[in-house]
């Protein structure tokens, strides 16, 4: 089997995977006060680059919460999934808010974005949320980029790298499997959602620079659940409501600096085109 045979098999064990996921992604989710943080730093970031009225296209939209919140903020957006499930949930949600005149739909891969109906130009390509990590191709995805954007436009990704602080600190209890899973990288780190199994691969900020640097320039790296526990860390908030709050103004202080932009859950990461 070829590689890009193989890799199209991957794809397809994580779109049958979140399609799983979609029915309860949101309850399972919405709620959890930690990731409606990360949500409020993605978007935060988004925004100090974003102009009025702008035309957005989406990777992996899952079930389109930050698509409707771009929408209502006044910006076109082309959400975009390879998850059929996750697809339909977003299209029920979009129609629910009355948003079908800002927000358009496509069922595409992001390593296939050549083949994409409405191929803009766009201000802004988005991916929130990991999902570029479900690739080991990241590089091909990358340079499909500036084929989409205006001169001018940018890019925002959240991306999970290959260290993770909170992560590693759990061999403290013993939990070696998941402290150390980001160093076996090279073949990609199985993951498992709803029963079914996929690959994973992480990824440093400067792998996406240096991928990107002919075309684009950097304007920002934040990391993001560095000082603030991961999302998986559900009781914390409850457990530890001051604690939380304290570790969140500590990370907003210093998401910018080293080595915290470098070592959390997620780093954000935004690039102009030149």
């Amino acid at each position: 089997m070829n590689t890009p045979t193989i890799h199209r098999l991957l794809e397809r064990q994580a779109a049958q995977a979140f399609s799983k996921q979609a029915p309860v992604f949101d309850t399972l989710y919405s709620e959890n006060q930690i990731v409606q943080y990360k949500r409020w730093r993605v978007r935060s970031h988004v925004e100090k680059y974003l102009p009025a009225h702008s035309n957005i296209v989406e990777l992996n939209a899952g079930t389109g919460e930050d698509a409707i919140y771009f929408a209502q903020q006044g910006h076109s957006v082309h959400a975009t999934d390879i998850s059929t499930g996750m697809q339909e949930k977003l299209k029920e949600k979009v129609l629910a808010a009355g948003l079908s005149n800002m927000v358009t739909t496509e069922t595409c891969s992001f390593t296939r974005l050549h083949k994409l109906t409405n191929k803009g130009p766009y201000d802004m390509i988005f991916s929130n949320f990991a999902g570029l990590n479900c690739t080991g191709e990241l590089d091909a995805v990358l340079q499909s980029f500036a084929a989409l954007l205006k001169p001018g436009g940018f890019i925002t990704l959240a991306i999970m790298p290959r260290f993770c602080l909170w992560e590693v600190m759990l061999a403290f209890r013993g939990n070696f499997k998941n402290a150390f899973r980001r160093f076996k990288n090279k073949n990609g780190v199985k993951a498992n959602v709803e029963g079914v199994s996929f690959l994973c691969w992480y990824y440093k900020p400067s792998f996406i620079v240096n991928t990107l640097k002919d075309n684009f320039e950097l304007l920002g790296v934040e990391g993001m659940c560095s000082i603030v526990p991961p999302s998986y860390f559900e009781n914390f908030p409850d457990k530890h409501p001051r604690l939380l709050k304290s570790l969140i103004a500590l990370e907003n202080r210093f998401k910018s600096s080293w080595p915290w932009k470098y070592i959390g859950d997620y780093f954000i990461i935004s690039l102009r085109k030149k």
